[in-house]
């Protein structure tokens, strides 16, 4: 049997653990080493950046996937070791302000943790729905699950903000280790059973790993689709790692209140995604070609807003990061959307390697465009003032989303596109 919506719910939990887990380290604990302890962004940067490139390995996971199976084993082992990480890391910053060094030493093998457990867990749970969801829901099940994490996202860091008023290590270390503990239990009890319960597609002609992935990057869809990823998502995480401090050191928030905006961020990202997959799979309004457009241009028009309110000095800097948030979840679900319908594309059946090499790309990228922004950042600050440097480094991202949108315009196919190239294999070919 395939999956059923319930169990696809089940899995959604799953996503939503990870998400909850990996914002604490993306917002909480990056502000408070920039911020509070007084440290370049470049480091946070850094140590985000080393948790994103670990992920590079997310094809060999895939391919294995893909091969033999067991992926429940790798889901609740990766979220162990997330879990594990996100902890360590926590206890990185608390130690910092005795022990820099230390501190330091502690969350690089906290955060390189994190990214070996996201990307083992993160890609053997896409990887099941992929080869285990019926095709004609792959769509909606990407969607529902995408959702679910954003919705951890963004109840995590508003909850987390709420409960760190007034900001002390200890309840800081309090805090994660709940997160963090519930989040392995919730893994455990939501996946299990599911897989052997579940008729999942399997590669015909098991191959190389290095054949499989030279096979995959052949294909001109998918080496366009991945190179339009890495862009997009350099332009989508430039963001991730100043907008707290942006806060802090420009408006004014305390940890609590800037984890919370934070928290608003992804509340928007979930609107976002929730109004897309409304209007394109209920109401049948627009492709996503449209959709990918639009949250490009979206964005980058708040990332403007974003930049002008801080050198102007002005207010309404919450609702501005909500409607950044929405237009990101507009370009991220109709992304989603388009690599579910490419992923099982091609000779062979091998979702699970290419949602592993594009899963690397958005890594990669994400690594790449929080240092770049952190990094930047701190070039700007030496001689410009907080308010016009973040500014700048907002601006340039707005203009990266800008040259997504035109890339997106000839790389993300619309529905005629597929109705005039519909693949037509014959086995044995």
């Amino acid at each position: 049997m395939r999956l059923s919506w319930v169990q696809i719910f089940r899995l959604g939990l799953v996503q939503m653990c990870i998400g909850a887990v990996v914002v604490l380290t993306t917002s909480t604990l990056n502000r408070l080493m920039v911020v509070e302890l007084a440290l370049p962004a470049l480091v946070p940067g850094a140590l985000v950046a080393l948790h994103y490139g670990i992920q590079i390995t997310r094809p060999s996971w895939g391919f294995r996937s893909d091969t033999k199976g067991n992926r429940t084993a790798f889901v609740i082992g990766g979220i162990v070791a997330l879990a594990l990480g996100a902890f360590l890391a926590a206890v990185g910053v608390v130690i910092m302000p005795e022990s820099q060094t230390g501190g330091l030493l502690l969350s690089v093998f906290a955060y390189a943790l994190i990214g070996l457990g996201a990307g083992a867990s993160g890609t053997s749970l896409l990887a099941l729905l992929a080869t285990a969801t019926d095709p004609r829901r792959r769509a909606a099940a990407a969607t529902i699950t995408w959702l679910m994490m954003i919705f951890g996202i963004a109840a995590t860091a508003g909850t987390v903000g709420t409960l760190l008023q007034p900001y002390s290590p200890a309840l800081l270390l309090k805090i994660v280790g709940a997160v963090t503990a519930g989040a392995v239990l919730l893994t455990s009890a939501a996946i299990w059973g599911i897989e052997r319960r579940v008729i999942a597609d399997r590669e015909p002609q098991p191959a190389p790993f290095r054949e499989g992935l030279a096979e995959i990057w052949a294909e001109p869809r998918a080496r366009a689709f991945t190179a339009f990823i890495f862009l997009s998502m350099t332009a989508y995480f430039l963001q991730e790692l100043i907008l707290e401090p942006f806060a802090g050191l420009v408006f004014g928030f305390n940890p609590g209140q800037s984890t919370q905006l934070s928290g608003a961020q992804n509340g928007g990202v979930f609107a976002g995604m929730l109004a897309v997959g409304v209007a394109s799979t209920g109401l049948r309004i627009g492709s996503l070609r449209t959709w990918v457009i639009v949250g490009c241009l979206g964005s980058a028009a708040a990332l403007a807003v974003i930049a002008g309110l801080g050198m102007a000095g002005a207010g309404g800097l919450v609702p501005a990061v909500v409607a950044m948030g929405f237009f990101n979840g507009v370009f991220a679900v109709a992304a989603i959307g388009s690599m579910m319908a490419l992923a099982g594309a091609g000779r062979e059946a091998r979702e699970g390697t290419r949602m592993g090499l594009w899963g690397a790309a958005q890594a990669v990228a994400a690594g790449f465009g929080g240092l770049l922004g952190a990094g930047a950042a701190d070039v700007m600050r030496t001689v410009l003032s907080d308010p016009a440097a973040f500014g700048v480094v907002f601006l340039a991202e707005a203009g990266l989303f800008v040259i997504s949108a035109v890339v997106a315009a000839s790389v993300v196919e619309g529905p005629e596109a597929r109705r005039r190239t519909k693949p037509n294999y014959v086995p044995g070919e």
